[in-house]
């Protein structure tokens, strides 16, 4: 075993030690995993070195998710290790929640014996096969002597161009099997050549159309998160003074409480952002790649002119689903680097006269306050406590969250001012993602204060890692807005099938405050609006080195607003109760777009 502190290393090493020192040489720091049969040489090798630290989870979901949030929060590539048969299946979850999310991260995978491979061997399973349609990329590694070349190329594709979890299975006896030991510095892939700079006569032209705009917007997705370009995107915003639309995954891109922020579009976004999305002349999308929760139906989308500048490093991304008219395939930091120095070089703005008047339509949209809800003294409304959070941390936690209606509560009242501060599972749109993603976006920012939004459905998909967050000492605070029902599904029931709520009332919750408490954790019950603000204050300032569980009793009848009926435009939002009657598009007298409200 190589000796990290007299830097002696024998003429051979093991599989199993050579996968350590490989993750050594990457500078990883946390690996998420858990043990099993496939894998314990490599176990056994972790137990010898210093080099970086192993957080054991409760199930391999959750390593997943939890080096998944690490990555997002970091920067880094995110490391897990599985065993063979269930401990890799039970990971499929998590590497297909990063590979829809475009996340790096690299799967270390035991394998049962080459010999076995194919006779049904104990605990065998094909992960090559299995996760072929959720990775970037995977490996099956049959002679120790390809381990190190290969596990520098997983890290590779994980991190460059558009990036995306590799997964690398190793079957046992190649862990036991030794080979010199020799990791490359930098690696070249003859077949994999992802671009950087976009074609400069394109980003001329998307120069030139942002001229021509009367009613420009500015459409940011999670590539310009992933790509680091929020420095870029604030400056292109400014300088442009265009208003600007973050999609669930960009939200942070551009800072939440920006006046250029029009708030998330799509099936719960703003009215102002979904009817900028409508009806905006020239649209500059940037790592966006209008999924159908953005735009709903494209030809609905198209149905109003207007013509489209898409920056995205992934070509395959581009005109999937709209028609555009300046397609720009590169790294988006480059790109928008390039393209705001041929705006300042050229002097070219937007139509001056046409920006003024669409700016005055954009704050008629704002006016309204699509947000707003009706306060109550009896019932707790989620929103009251997500913005209650937003002031107790001066907006500055890092927001983990499952997936319902308080994951697009969140998205819509915590305003995000900064990248990589909100980690969600978008995409694949996975139950039970929270809770480890606090854990891992804790590891790798341990100074910060870590917020976990859930609920009663979510909470126990992965409740487990409660003894992980002991273990680890991690003080994530979990903010579970309990509603007594699978809310998202409520509300689709409540909707669209005449208030049949089929299987989504929660008849047997447990206690969550005796359950946290078991597992060693600080629980708080909150019943009444008057006691939000002083409980998160208990827990982020009294309690600011444990783990504190808050159980908020809220309203079991709220719903999400505004809304985009699948099949339905966006500007035919289902919106709250104040709106109720307003006008969502323009009429035959006012084609100016001056006042569509």
């Amino acid at each position: 075993m190589f000796n990290y502190e007299t830097g002696i290393e024998p003429m051979e090493i093991s599989g199993a030690e050579i996968v350590v020192r490989c993750l050594a040489e990457e500078g990883v720091e946390f690996v998420f995993g858990y043990p099993g049969g496939a894998v314990l040489e490599i176990y056994d090798a972790i137990f010898k070195q210093n080099a970086f630290k192993h957080v054991l989870v409760r199930h391999e979901q959750a390593a997943a998710h939890a080096a998944d949030a690490y990555s997002r929060s970091s920067k880094k590539v995110g490391v897990c290790l599985i065993t063979s048969g269930p401990g890799a299946t039970n990971a499929l979850t998590g590497i297909a929640t990063a590979y829809m999310d475009s996340i790096p991260m690299v799967v270390i995978s035991g394998q049962v014996g080459t010999a076995g491979i194919g006779l049904d061997a104990f605990q065998e399973v094909d992960m090559v096969g299995c996760s072929r349609p959720i990775v970037k990329h995977n490996f099956l590694v049959k002679d120790v002597r390809d381990l190190a070349v290969t596990i520098k190329k997983a890290f590779h594709i994980a991190s460059t161009g558009r990036p995306g979890p590799v997964v690398i299975d190793i079957p046992k006896d190649v862990t036991i099997n030794k080979a010199e030991f020799s990791y490359p510095a930098s690696i070249a892939i003859r077949s994999y050549n992802p671009p950087t700079k976009g074609h400069p006569g394109q980003i001329k032209k998307a120069a030139q159309l942002i001229g021509e705009a009367k009613r420009p917007l500015i459409y940011v997705g999670g590539g310009a998160v992933q790509g680091n370009a929020s420095e870029e995107v604030t400056e292109l915003v400014k300088l442009l003074n265009v208003p600007c639309t973050n999609t669930l995954m960009g939200l942070g891109a551009l800072d939440g409480t920006d006046s250029h922020f029009l708030g998330m579009p799509g099936m719960h976004g703003t009215f102002e952002a979904n009817l900028a999305m409508q009806y905006c002349d020239v649209l500059v999308a940037i790592g966006a790649r209008f999924d159908d929760r953005v735009i709903s139906v494209p030809n609905h989308f198209l149905s109003q002119p207007k013509r489209i500048i898409h920056i995205d490093v992934d070509p395959s991304s581009i005109a999937k689903r709209v028609k555009v008219d300046v397609p720009i395939v590169g790294d988006v930091k480059h790109v928008l680097t390039d393209m705001i120095a041929v705006l300042k070089e050229t002097g070219i703005r937007p139509h001056a006269e046409g920006l003024t008047d669409w700016w005055k339509q954009v704050e008629a949209w704002r006016a309204p306050k699509c947000l707003d809800y009706a306060q109550s003294e009896e019932k707790i409304k989620p929103q009251y406590v997500m913005q209650k959070l937003w002031e107790v941390t001066n907006g500055e936690a890092i927001v983990t969250s499952d997936v319902g209606q308080h994951q697009m509560w969140t998205a819509q009242y915590y305003k995000f001012r900064r990248p990589r501060q909100w980690i969600n599972s978008g995409g694949l749109g996975t139950m039970g993602f929270g809770l480890p993603a606090a854990i891992g976006a804790q590891l790798a920012n341990p100074d910060a204060q870590v917020a976990c939004i859930t609920g009663d459905g979510s909470i126990q998909m992965n409740i487990q890692e409660l003894s992980t967050a002991k273990q680890y000492h991690t003080p994530v605070k979990i903010i579970l807005l309990n509603n007594r029902y699978l809310g998202m599904v409520r509300q689709w029931q409540e909707f669209f099938y005449g208030n049949r709520y089929s299987e989504t009332y929660l008849e047997a919750l447990p206690n969550f405050e005796k359950l946290a408490e078991a597992y060693g954790h600080i629980a708080i019950r909150v019943e009444k609006p008057q006691d939000v603000e002083a409980a998160l204050r208990e827990a982020f300032i009294t309690h600011k080195e444990r783990c504190v569980l808050l159980n908020f009793i809220t309203d079991e009848g709220e719903n999400v607003f505004p809304m985009v009926q699948n099949g339905k435009g966006l500007n035919q939002m289902d919106l709250p109760p104040h709106m109720s009657g307003m006008q969502q598009s323009p009429n035959e007298n006012n084609r100016d777009y001056g006042n569509l409200c």
